[in-house]
């Protein structure tokens, strides 16, 4: 048991930690267009701007100023 603890399981991080370092420093060689994350599903803005209302419906009006934003108010650019 001893041999394992001392020389084969440090061995086994040791593979992991550059098996993981060369898969994430291969996307640096990968086309622009493969390079950034996979699109989850094509929407259109009319349905984002649906989906988003229908989420912020959900929550209490309090914390919709969290998710939209604060309005866009002369006043409080001014201050800036």
């Amino acid at each position: 048991m001893a041999i394992f603890r001392q020389y084969i399981a440090p061995l086994l991080i040791v593979l992991v930690f550059l098996f993981a370092l060369v898969v994430v420093s291969s996307r640096i060689f990968l086309p622009s267009d493969m390079a950034a994350p996979a699109p989850i599903e094509e929407s259109s803005p009319e349905r984002a701007q649906r989906t988003q209302t229908r989420a912020v419906a959900e929550l209490p009006p309090a914390l919709s100023a969290l998710i939209r934003g604060l309005p866009d108010d002369p006043a409080l650019s001014a201050r800036l």
